[in-house]
C-alpha cells in the first residue's frame, strides 16, 4: 500500500518546481525582452555615429590656397606645426591667454588685446577665433564657457 505520506511530499515537490519554473520562464522572457532592446539600442548608437561621423567629415575645414598649396590657416595642434605658423591674431590670442591667471573669458581676453568689448561685434569675431583654437587643439575651452591653454 503506497504511503500517504510520500505521496504528499511528491504532490508538494511538483507544486515547488512548477512555481519555480514559472518564475523561472517569466525572468526568461524579461531577459529577452531587454536583449532586444539592447539590440535596437546598439542599431541606434550605431546609425548615429555614422551620422556623427558624415557630418564631421563634412563639416572639416577645407583648406586655403597659399602659393598654389593647400594649407589651413589654422592648422591643427601637432608636434611638426609650429606656433609661429600662426596668423598673428591668434597668436596675441595665445599670448592673452598664457598670460592670464588662470582660465578668462572671451570679454578678458578682448580686453587684454586692447578690443572694445562693449561692441558685440567686435567680441563675437575673437569668440570664433577662441573657438577655432579650441577645435585645432590648441586651447581647451570649460564647461563654464572660459578658455586655459591645453595641458
Amino acid at each position: 500500500m503506497p504511503d500517504p505520506e510520500l505521496l504528499e511530499r511528491i504532490t508538494a515537490r511538483r507544486a515547488e518546481l512548477d512555481e519555480r519554473e514559472e518564475l523561472l520562464a517569466k525572468e526568461l522572457a524579461e531577459v529577452r525582452a531587454e536583449r532586444d532592446e539592447l539590440a535596437v539600442a546598439e542599431r541606434v548608437f550605431e546609425r548615429v555615429s555614422e551620422q556623427l561621423a558624415d557630418e564631421r567629415a563634412s563639416a572639416a575645414p577645407t583648406p586655403g590656397q597659399v602659393g598654389g598649396r593647400a594649407v589651413m590657416l589654422i592648422p591643427h595642434r601637432t608636434s611638426d606645426v609650429e606656433e609661429t605658423t600662426l596668423p598673428p591674431d591668434y597668436q596675441r590670442i595665445l599670448a592673452a591667454v598664457r598670460q592670464a591667471a588662470g582660465p578668462v573669458m572671451a570679454r578678458q581676453v578682448g580686453d587684454a588685446l586692447g578690443i572694445d568689448v562693449s561692441v558685440r561685434s567686435k567680441l563675437e569675431p575673437l569668440r570664433g577665433k577662441l573657438v577655432r583654437l579650441v577645435d585645432r587643439g590648441r586651447l581647451r575651452k570649460l564647461p563654464d564657457g572660459r578658455f586655459t591653454t591645453r595641458l
